[in-house]
């Protein structure tokens, strides 16, 4: 069924009338200074997203990512004060994220075990695993070199925002121009069809969960540098603010049907709310209720859309038998 101009471009039109509001608001905000704050505090959210639009894609969820960030920043930051070279510390902390991301999909792949119970399972073991680390305090003493990927700039341009583009580059090219992304689509849109046309399942589902992990890693040696030092507190509801993004940019929680690029108009419909919001001095605590009204109606919308296209295959195939029949 073709999707109408509202379908397809209305989340898009939706950020640029919370643009014109808050613009209208505030004179404050479209000013470079502020709209390049937006873009690189979106930065994070938008690694994290990424991530989570393709296992959503499958039907999976991950709500692991806040404590795989901090876990990994952590560790990073502990190669770095413990003198290890910056290349080989990142390099490391990025394969122990992808061990992360592997045994979340190990175990939902092979166990069976729905990726609810099993990443909510990963998130009390790296979080814990963070604080006894740290033992509860913060690494600082990082050194300035490091600082350069989470706050340097590279021809005016914040670094991650640098990366944050790079990534979305190439995570579009995969999504839909690679077997492995075409696959991803088919097991989410129905697993039992994906498995029968021959689709290793298993192996597809392990290797987003690990695709995640590794975001996961980045993400936290992004923000580690940004801070200046890793907090085991770091990432706390960041795997809330990633399925927001993922469902607002219009990725179907029931899988199969979303894109990168929707993910990325919702990180940033998120990061312009907050970013106004802040500007015109509304508590913090409102902010999460916009955030969370806003995840509920696209839900809503999401099933509703899911509904009508249900209705109009029936009514489809409903024809086709009658003209059979005639």
């Amino acid at each position: 069924m073709e999707k109408s101009f509202l379908e397809k471009y209305g989340i898009v039109l939706v950020l640029v009338i919370i643009c014109v509001i808050l613009s209208v608001l505030s004179p404050v905000f479209l000013t470079i200074p502020n709209l390049t704050n937006v873009i690189r505090q979106i930065s994070i959210n938008g690694l994290l997203a990424i991530g989570m639009t393709f296992i959503i894609l499958t039907g999976g969820i991950d709500l692991s990512v806040g404590s795989q960030v901090a876990l990994t920043g952590a560790l990073v930051a502990g190669f770095l004060t413990a003198g290890w070279p910056i290349a080989l510390a990142i390099v490391a902390g990025l394969l122990i994220g992808c061990l992360l991301g592997f045994v979340n999909g190990f175990i939902v792949a092979k166990g069976g075990i729905p990726p609810f119970i099993v990443t909510l399972g990963m998130l009390t073991a790296a979080r814990g695993l963070t604080l006894i680390y740290t033992g509860g305090r913060p690494i600082y003493n990082l050194g300035a070199s490091f600082r350069f990927f989470g706050a340097g700039y590279v021809l005016g341009i914040p670094v991650p925002v640098i990366i944050l583009a790079i990534i979305l580059f190439i995570a579009y090219l995969v999504s839909r121009y690679t077997i492995f992304g075409r696959e991803v689509y088919a097991i989410g849109g129905n697993p039992e069809a994906a498995v029968y046309s021959g689709i290793n399942k298993d192996k597809r589902l392990i290797q987003v969960y690990t695709l995640m992990g590794l975001l996961s890693a980045v993400t936290g040696i992004v923000l580690t540098s940004r801070l200046g030092s890793a907090d085991p507190t770091a990432g706390n509801g960041f795997e809330l603010d990633a399925i927001a993004a993922v469902v607002i940019g219009g990725t179907s929680m029931f899988g199969g049907e979303g894109s990168v690029v929707g993910t990325l108009v919702g990180a940033l419909i998120i990061g312009v709310i907050n970013n106004g919001l802040n500007l015109l001095s509304v508590s913090s605590y409102y902010q999460q209720v916009v955030k969370g009204v806003i995840v509920v109606g696209a839900v809503l919308m999401d099933g509703y859309a899911r509904k009508r296209q249900m209705r109009a295959i029936k009514d489809a195939a409903d024809e086709v038998e009658a003209e059979a029949q005639a």
